[in-house]
């Protein structure tokens, strides 16, 4: 059975919930001031089976100017529109904003009900149903059909009902999708059931003893019960006036607004990008910065807007823009919203979602504004490439992408697989499913390569730069896997060279000027005669008046040759003494099994200044182990 929304809409006193009640015998106003005022104040609920075997979900709304926030809560999910005109009055201002409401929420399927037929003679009837046709020229009831209607003596409602069914049955079948999402407009508790929500099921489906989620607050509760029209049932789907009762939630912890969803599938935001349509009816420009009342789904918050391209938009000019809102709200790309003026207030315009997790952009940015004008109408593929492209190094959630661009989750796999077999972008993080863009993927290689070019000029005798002085460079990356993936992907490629902790250019190599020669001939020859017994790094330089920096550059490339060991700070061997003493060492531990510190000093015939240098470096190099006051052979 298809499940249909029909939402009322029309001015105050036009007959809407007396219409309904002659549709279906439900009196949708429930509260007792609505019954005391005669006027309907809060969303009301029916529902009908046509003829052709569509079920109708009906939503009333009030029609009174104070309570247009409650319509456009309640024209969230319709499918239909049913705009209710008295005959009697004709259209009123409400009739008109409403219609644009409508318009702006992208409702294209509706009809023309003419109520109170049985106050005004054929000759009014005539003139009013002319002046209906002028009203709705240009919008999209302009060829629906007009059916009157006496919800008192009931003539025209089974035409009301023929007409339903007939247009009921060309609505198209939601289009499918992978998320679950119920705007609340209701919240209640009810004794032995507990807290119970209520809303339009928009999209997706949930099921009795499902997880679920409450955005924008993140309350997560398990799904107790579900009920579509009184009727206690197991699943709900796309398209279904819902009611779900939960476990242990408490009703105070839920809003009007609210949006009832799987754990982790949407991500709430201060920050929207729109594409923003700006009613002809206003009577002025409205200007950057101005203050709005922000509607969409169920919810209304305050916010500004920013224009992105120019200081004011005329009246019926359209344009993209950020909004910047005081309270979070969790969108996907392409809902629907309608902005309203913050006093006096009355509704000024509407459009549709770009972007329901933007950065913050910055005004009069041409790449900006052609980027989001391209998410309008651009292919899935350009749309996911270009968020990707703008999330630079940091890289965009594969759960970020689904809101992002509004696709179904198998739709979203295989545009992103396409994208990865062409190279577009790459999976930096497969557990996670993080991507970046080629572009940003070539840009790191390219600052990785400036740096070590860099550091290659600066330090001209050192082989290459330590891997984590490179990583410092870009901050942040700390912690992400996309810096190792590019060294990698370097090295693979010959750009670079990786040798224990230090990365070079695979162009690089150390070369010695003249002098360099020099001094490294005077460091080796002086390491070589003092064999066990070197002078400490400084006091060789004063010796040789060399100057500070450049002998030690030379002698850390004698480090990285291997013919001298750095024993401790300033202490440096000719690697070939070291080396003799260490056979020296091992075939003593061979025959006697350990030895003591005055025993090594006998075998090495050196003062305590070199002596414990030299046993501690032995346990560094894992040749020796220390047991109490001795050592011993380090099992290899």
């Amino acid at each position: 059975m298809k499940q249909i929304i029909l939402g009322t809409a029309g001015h105050i006193d036009h007959g809407k919930t007396a219409l309904i009640k002659a549709l279906t015998g439900i009196n949708t106003d429930r509260l007792k001031e609505e019954k005391r005022r005669g006027i309907t104040i809060e969303l009301g609920f029916a529902h009908l089976d046509l003829p052709g075997g569509q079920h109708l979900g009906i939503v009333d709304v009030p029609g009174h100017e104070k309570f247009v926030k409650n319509m456009v809560a309640g024209a969230t999910g319709i499918d239909l529109v049913s705009m209710v005109i008295a005959a009697d009055e004709g259209v009123m201002p409400q009739t008109r904003e409403h219609m644009e409401i409508c318009s702006l929420l992208g409702i294209e399927y509706g009809l023309i009900v003419l109520t109170k037929i049985d106050l005004v003679d054929e000759e009014w009837l005539e003139l009013v149903t002319e002046d209906i046709r002028d009203f709705v020229r240009g919008t999209f009831l302009e060829k629906a059909p007009i059916v009157a209607v006496s919800s008192t003596t009931g003539v025209g409602i089974q035409e009301f009902i023929k007409t339903l069914d007939e247009l009921s049955a060309v609505i198209p079948t939601r289009s499918p999708t992978s998320l679950f999402r119920l705007p609340v407009d209701r919240v209640f508790t009810m004794k032995g059931f507990g807290t119970v929500i209520t809303g339009t099921l928009i999209s997706g489906e949930v099921q009795v003893g499902d997880m679920v989620m409450l955005y924008p607050s993140g309350i997560t509760s398990k799904v107790r019960g579900i009920q579509v029209h009184n009727h206690s049932v197991n699943r709900a789907e796309a398209g279904m006036r819902t009611a779900v009762n939960f476990q242990g939630l408490e009703k105070a912890s839920v809003y009007r607004g609210d949006v009832l969803s799987n754990p982790g599938a949407l991500k709430p935001s201060y920050m929207i990008d729109i594409w923003l349509h700006y009613l002809a009816s206003n009577k002025k420009p409205i200007k950057n910065r101005t203050r709005i009342r922000f509607h969409t789904g169920t919810s209304e918050v305050l916010g500004i807007l920013i224009l992105l391209d120019k200081e004011e938009l005329l009246p019926g000019e359209a344009t993209v823009a950020q909004l910047r809102i005081d309270s979070p709200l969790a969108l996907i790309k392409d809902d629907r919203f309608v902005i309203r003026s913050y006093s006096p207030v009355r509704t000024i315009g509407g459009g549709n979602i770009l972007n329901p997790i933007p950065q913050k952009h910055k005004r009069f940015k041409p790449e900006i504004i052609k980027g989001l004008k391209g998410l309008m109408d651009q292919s899935p593929e350009s749309i996911i490439s270009y968020h990707v492209d703008e999330s630079g190094y940091q890289g965009v959630v594969f759960s970020d992408l689904k809101i992002m661009t509004g696709l179904h989750e198998k739709q979203l796999q295989n545009t992103m697989q396409d994208l990865l077999s062409k190279r577009t972008v790459v999976l930096v993080d497969r557990e996670n499913r993080i991507y970046i863009h080629k572009n940003s993927s070539d840009r790191l290689k390219k600052e990785t390569s400036n740096f070590l070019s860099n550091y290659h000029q600066a330090n001209p005798l050192k082989s290459g730069m330590p891997k984590e002085e490179l990583r410092s460079k870009f901050p942040g990356l700390q912690g992400s896997k996309l810096f190792n993936l590019t060294l990698n992907q370097m090295i693979k490629d010959k750009e670079i060279l990786a040798e224990e902790n230090t990365i070079r250019l695979t162009s690089h190599t150390v070369s010695l000027g003249f002098d360099q020669v020099d001094i490294r001939e005077k460091i080796l020859d002086a390491y070589r005669k003092n064999g066990l017994t070197p002078p400490y790094f400084k006091e060789l330089s004063n010796t040789f008046d060399l100057e500070g920096s450049r002998a030690k550059d030379v002698l850390m490339l004698l480090v990285d040759e291997g013919v001298i060991v750095k024993v401790k700070e300033d202490l440096y061997f000719h690697t070939q003494a070291v080396q003799e003493l260490q056979q020296k060492l091992v075939d003593f531990l061979v025959s006697h099994e350990e030895m003591t510190t005055p025993q090594f000093k006998e075998m090495t015939g050196v003062s305590r200044k070199y002596l414990i240098p030299l046993i501690e470096y032995f346990d560094a190099q894992n040749v020796t182990i220390r047991i109490g006051d001795t050592r011993k052979l380090r099992n290899r």
